[in-house]
């Protein structure tokens, strides 16, 4: 029993669903005879899709331990399937055999989005699959979804991914035979087309990750019993209900929530996500898990357990089940500081819950929504936390249909569920390309290939990276200025009031045309790496003009930005926007804002990522660990000491005085404010690639800020790749160890250059 990547022949199946309203989650089912006289069966692969999700199993086994498949894509014109080799699961010739599958409403038919709308696509979850069997003599029997199914309601009464599930265990046991109904071949659903045509292979699964045991069962102040896992997590509760006659019927229910105000489940940042799983009873006990539904949290509420006739709830009953694609980890960071350590374990975990089949904002709200312009600035540290290459190229195809349908412009979630649903609540207006947001495009792509050297990503990537230059080139003024209409700009700068988080210091004309001058350089490079010389020509020269009017208009002969605030200065020099002579009087004027602001930090989405890294180029080394090392809010460490185990969307999403942020947007997982790691693995850890893949690199380690050591280390297509510093008695140790194919060069302050040659294993040390 495992996934394959096989594909189908041909596709012969039918979309099917239930013929009538069943009243509960469909299950649906074929019962078939293996042929005979055939000898063997020496293979069977049964291919699986759906609008919704789907659980297949062969004679009631599983036959994956992949959940909410088939996932997210853009349904209008990629729908995924998974190729299940099941040929261990099926009888003997001439036996009789049950295929089934428990449909799901999930991202298809369920809510989604931030104005409690259901049904974006379509309002019937269906089944599509294939079942192929190979036998010694080379026969090979089909049998596909058509009106040979049967279908009838499931022991589970509803199902969503925000509001979460319900079910009634009492109706597990109820005669398998009873009840079977028609099913009806879909023809036409919603936005999205039946047709096999949209049928493509799947990205990796997601599955159960890890298991995380409470920490804490007690009752609050209002008398609810709470239960602490000691971990913000994506997944679901795992339940191990009790069970008796005078049990059944007895309603549980399980509610989740990332933080805890006033002593109680603090659910208002959920806003309309319910975010509930409810339980009835059976007579026998049973251990169940909603796997039609995930949340995103750390605390959860449980009612209706009952005490009187079986005890409290104990930390035995429960436990959480984390959830999240499965990547394989890459890179590692370690470091002398306890809470500098949680902020990088709060980016990893932040990542693990919101790499649930897309590369979302947030796992717990109404929401979860694939937001280009969060990806595009944690591209980087996600390429080197984990190979993300298997999810983000299914991600960047999504994009790239989306993109090719809106005629260049590269929306602001991927897949675009919002064009299909009434404007959110806010400022926005008509969907236009965004700055840092539509330069997801290029970021991501280029990303992926600096980490592992790839050009295929590139080459996937390129019609969508010219397609969105050569939109936004619509969309500047008369000097080649990016900034008018929309623009999130340096979206949650601290300073902006809680519901106006595009109300940055910023000015949204530097940060836009900013953005597009280090977009025109990326796909210049993109199409150098790629051999259109002629186009990396042309790209390069755009580059070097827009740069000449970003620096006429903004930029003062004293080094000075318009709108004079850190984030236009961070990107100005991290970005390589000002001649050398500007950039040092700029980062002088950047370093002058740090301290003046006490060194707590000023930036929002667009500057957080690159402020440490302005400050270290331009000489300010001490200013930017004291910026990472402040712990006062806000700050990257504020968190940190208030409880947090993951990234939050804002800088005080919970203020100091225990209360949720007021504003309406607030959650307690998200990534973007994370890409400081990106800083953490190349100055402090000291490891940063030279040539794309790291076939070579840069150590370059730059301790600070009191830490005495650190150590970061990287799996490549070479080997791993290890980088480890100690401070002891006055002197710095650097080690270095790299596998047979990286070279490098070693760069550490006072000393010369040392090339490092492939295969090597070196240790320096040096007055520190």
């Amino acid at each position: 029993m495992s996934t394959v990547t096989n594909t189908p022949r041909s596709w012969s199946a039918s979309f099917v669903a239930p013929a009538h309203d069943l009243g509960s989650t469909p299950w649906l089912r074929r019962r078939f005879v293996v042929d005979d006289g055939h000898g063997v069966v020496v293979s069977a692969t049964w291919h699986v899709s759906a609008h919704g999700l789907a659980e297949p199993s062969v004679d009631g086994v599983p036959v994956s331990d992949e959940v909410l498949a088939p996932g997210w894509s853009a349904y209008e014109w990629r729908l995924r399937y998974r190729s299940h080799d099941v040929t261990a699961l099926l009888p003997a010739p001439g036996s009789s055999c049950v295929l089934s599958a428990l449909l799901g409403r999930g991202w298809f038919a369920g809510k989604l989005g931030f104005v409690g709308e259901s049904e974006t696509y379509g309002s019937t979850p269906a089944l599509v699959a294939e079942l192929e069997i190979g036998f010694a003599d080379g026969h090979v029997q089909t049998v596909v979804t058509d009106e040979e199914w049967q279908a009838r309601g499931s022991h589970v009464l509803a199902d969503d991914l925000y509001d979460g599930q319900s079910t009634d265990l009492r109706l597990l046991g109820r005669d398998p035979e009873e009840g079977w109904g028609p099913v009806r071949v879909v023809t036409c659903d919603g936005v999205a087309p039946v047709s096999l045509e949209r049928l493509v292979p799947a990205g990796p699964p997601v599955r159960r990750q890890q298991v995380v045991s409470p920490v804490r069962v007690w009752t609050s102040p209002s008398g609810r019993r709470l239960v602490d896992f000691g971990q913000n997590l994506v997944g679901w509760v795992r339940l191990r209900l009790p069970g008796s006659p005078a049990l059944a019927g007895t309603r549980i229910v399980v509610r989740h929530a990332e933080v805890l105000e006033d002593a109680e489940l603090g659910t208002r940042p959920l806003r309309l996500a319910a975010a509930s799983d409810t339980w009835v009873l059976a007579e026998a006990p049973a251990v169940v898990e909603p796997t039609l539904t995930f949340h995103g949290f750390r605390y959860a509420e449980v009612t209706g357990w009952p005490e009187d006739q079986v005890g409290a709830l104990s930390t035995d009953d429960l436990e959480a089940v984390v959830v999240h694609t499965d990547l394989a980890r890459t890179g590692r960071f370690r470091v002398s500081d306890p809470d500098l350590q949680r902020l990088h374990d709060n980016v990893v975990w932040g990542m693990r819950g919101n790499f649930l089949d897309l590369p979302t904002d947030c796992p717990q709200r109404d929401e979860r929504l694939g937001w280009t312009g969060d990806l595009a600035v944690f591209a980087p540290t996600a390429a080197f936390l984990f190979d993300t290459r298997p999810m983000l190229t299914g991600w960047l195809a999504d994009l790239a249909v989306e993109t090719d349908a809106a005629k260049g412009v590269v929306p602001f979630v991927v897949p675009d569920a919002l064009k299909h649903q009434p404007p959110p609540p806010g400022d926005f207006p008509a969907p236009d390309s965004a700055a840092i947001w539509s330069d997801a495009a290029v970021w991501v792509p280029w990303a992926l290939y600096e980490a592992h050297g790839d050009t295929d990503v590139l080459e996937a990537a390129w019609p969508t990276m010219l397609a969105h230059v050569e939109h936004v080139a619509t969309l500047l003024d008369e000097r080649g200025l990016w900034g008018d209409g929309f623009q999130f700009g340096d979206w949650l700068d601290p300073g902006a009031p809680p519901e106006q988080p595009f109300a940055s210091r910023a000015d949204i004309h530097v940060v836009a045309t900013a953005a597009l001058i280090r977009t025109l350089r990326m796909v210049a490079a993109s199409a150098r790496a790629l051999g259109h010389d002629a186009e990396a020509d042309d790209l390069a020269d755009r580059a070097a003009a827009t740069l000449e009017e970003f620096r006429e208009a903004f930029a003062a002969a004293d080094g000075t930005i318009t709108s004079d605030c850190q984030t236009v200065y961070a990107l100005a020099i991290a970005w390589d926007l000002l001649t050398p002579d500007l950039e040092a009087k700029a980062g002088e004027r950047l370093a002058t804002l740090v301290r003046e602001a006490d060194w707590r930090i000023s930036t929002g989405f667009a500057g957080t990522p690159y402020v440490t890294h302005a400050l270290t180029r331009t000489g300010h080394l001490d200013d930017a660990y004291r910026l990472l090392l402040q712990r006062e809010c806000p700050s990257w460490l504020y968190a940190v000491t208030m409880g947090a185990t993951t990234i939050w969307e804002r800088w005080d999403s919970m203020l100091p005085d225990g209360t949720i942020n007021p504003g309406e947007m607030t959650s307690f997982n998200h990534y973007a404010l994370g890409s400081v790691a990106d800083w953490l693995h190349r100055t402090v850890g000291g490891l940063a690639p030279a040539a794309p893949g790291y076939s070579s690199v840069l150590v370059a380690p730059r301790p600070g800020g009191g830490l005495t050591w650190a150590e970061t280390t990287l799996e490549t297509a070479h080997d791993q790749i290890r980088v480890a510093w100690r401070i002891a008695d006055g002197v710095l140790t650097v080690t270095v160890d790299l596998p047979t194919g990286v070279d490098g060069v070693l760069d550490l302050p006072g000393r010369p250059e040392q090339r490092l040659a492939p295969g090597s294993s070196t240790q320096v040390g040096v007055p520190a």
